[in-house]
């Protein structure tokens, strides 16, 4: 692979800034994102910025997931090891990584209104979302959706965690609460249910339906992202909520 193209040979609509500007970050690869906070190029064989970025990238991880892990834990003076990325570059880097973890670990207030998965999310991601344990945590609310309060319910060892209907419900009923959202992280930053996922959720969800304690959600967290199982999974309509 070779990184010889400048940003000033990219035509303008192709260049990082402006097709943030354009198409929105979410549209941009990894490696474009870093081009932007790096500025300039350099580095081994004088690369572009975007060329910069994707050799940052290769040198942290075989793939851009390991990548990403890497970078969500690396020190100034690692990055300084790699040709191209001095204090300026390296600094930017960690302030740009360290804003992005405290975006996600700002919970919504107390009394906020549950609307939709990506609130629960936001409301669970400083007890889930960058943890190196699995964790089981429950978000509770009232009648009208509101929350009333997070709780981590149990932790594991980083591959699994174990939860009973009986540990959540009890925490439940102690906060007076008539709805919950479940939700655990993988540490892995892989979000797809593993079998046990889905058959702990059913039997959930069957406690409830006896409870008459609605759940909204499981959701799975972790990197930065999280997956509804209402959204994705059928269990729901096999066992309704009444929510």
């Amino acid at each position: 692979m070779t990184y010889s193209l400048r940003i000033v040979d990219i035509p303008t609509d192709e260049r990082p800034r402006e097709r943030l500007l354009s198409q929105g970050p979410k549209n941009l690869a990894t490696a474009e994102l870093m081009a932007i906070l790096l500025g300039t190029g350099q580095g081994a064989g004088k690369l572009s910025a975007v060329g910069l970025g994707q050799y940052i990238l290769q040198k942290l991880g075989e793939n851009q997931r390991d990548a990403l892990e890497v970078l969500r834990e690396i020190h100034p003076q690692e990055l300084m090891t790699i040709p191209g990325i001095g204090p300026a570059k390296a600094t930017t880097i960690m302030a740009a990584i360290e804003l992005g973890k405290r975006v996600f670990q700002t919970r919504p207030g107390d009394r906020t209104v549950v609307d939709s998965p990506g609130t629960a999310a936001a409301a669970l991601s400083q007890d889930l979302m960058w943890q190196s344990q699995e964790r089981f945590a429950v978000l509770l609310m009232d009648i009208k959706n509101r929350i009333l309060a997070t709780k981590v319910i149990t932790i594991g060892t980083a591959t699994e965690t174990l939860a009973h209907p009986r540990e959540i419900f009890r925490e439940v009923i102690k906060q007076g609460a008539t709805k919950l959202v479940i939700a655990h992280n993988h540490p892995t930053g892989m979000l797809e249910p593993s079998p046990e996922d889905l058959s702990l959720t059913k039997q959930f969800l069957l406690a409830a339906q006896v409870l008459a304690i609605p759940i909204l959600d499981h959701l799975i967290l972790g990197n930065g992202d999280y997956r509804s199982l209402r959204q994705t999974t059928k269990l729901w309509e096999e066992c309704p909520q009444g929510d």
